[in-house]
């Protein structure tokens, strides 16, 4: 509960009131005011600066000074956040880097080439095509299945190598594709070039030197949806022809695959583009995949 009982002066006795009348303790304590400071616009006096104004204003100026800097520093951490981000989402949807870790694909790719899988190519209803090199996980086709449901710590790391987080493991390939769904491959052994839908390949641009096409026979027709995928270091590489025998055939499930290896970014020495070869725009049959030249 409040009360407005007009204050009391220092000898008890009440304030005097009226516009203009000073109190006997302003009158005996106070200095005489200067004409320049007597009253306010609205008649009442001009307080005194204190002399501890200046400090305040002087600390409200470094508060004033330091806010600034604490603002750079978010607005560092944000654009760092936000490059992050942006980073794992390239790396989860668009484009993500892997070590080629043996020398199955020598001459074209050497071990330790950091290369880029184009996740995007096959995207909005492409599909592999013939003489594309192409990265995959092998579970399935050239590793069995595991057995049981995935961990908790499984998922976690399935999650980590999707945003290229986590190494890649040794369960993804690469491997050039030789055959889509609907291809007949075709080999007599060595000596000979392979023939795909009845026509010779010609793998001079890509093959390692001094090795056959193929040093085992075959024939096989490759079911749809799946590729017959093969190293072009032949004699150094464990790829579909392996595995004709296994559950599978020795086939690479479509959508098995992480990307198209597009480039060659590291070592610096050998950045170059992968480009689909010439050698099989002389194949007829489309796989039902479209025009495959």
């Amino acid at each position: 509960m409040s009360t407005h009982e007009p204050p009391a002066d220092r000898d008890g006795s009440p304030a005097p009131t009226g516009a203009g009348s000073l109190s006997r303790s302003a009158v005996v304590s106070g200095p005489e005011p200067s004409p320049e400071r007597q009253a306010t616009p609205d008649g009442g006096p001009v307080p005194e600066q204190s002399e501890d104004q200046p400090e305040a204003a002087e600390k409200d100026g470094e508060d004033g000074e330091s806010e600034p800097g604490r603002s750079r520093s978010r607005d560092l951490l944000l654009l760092v956040g936000i490059c992050l981000a942006a980073l794992l989402l390239v790396n989860a949807f668009v484009a993500r880097p892997f070590t080629v870790p043996s020398g199955s694909m020598e001459d074209t790719l050497q071990p330790g080439d950091r290369l880029i899988a184009n996740q995007l190519a096959y995207a909005f209803g492409g599909h592999p095509r013939r003489g594309d090199i192409v990265v995959f996980d092998g579970v399935g086709s050239f590793l069995p299945e595991p057995a049981g449901q995935p961990g908790f710590w499984d998922n976690v790391r399935s999650v980590g190598r999707d945003l290229g987080l986590v190494p890649a493991g040794n369960t993804v390939y690469v491997k050039r594709v030789i055959g889509v769904g609907g291809d007949r491959v075709r080999s007599t052994g060595p000596g000979a070039p392979l023939t795909v839908n009845g026509v010779p390949v010609d793998e001079t641009s890509y093959l390692a030197p001094g090795d056959q096409p193929s040093d085992v026979a075959f024939d096989v027709v490759v079911p749809p949806g799946e590729l017959f995928v093969l190293g072009d270091h032949r004699s150094a590489s464990r790829d579909s022809r392996d595995h004709l025998g296994e559950p599978g055939g020795g086939f690479v499930p479509a959508d098995k695959v992480i990307g198209r290896a597009d480039w060659v970014v590291y070592p610096f020495s050998r950045l170059t583009g992968l480009d689909r070869p010439s050698a099989f725009t002389a194949v007829t049959g489309t796989g039902g995949h479209g025009d495959q030249g």
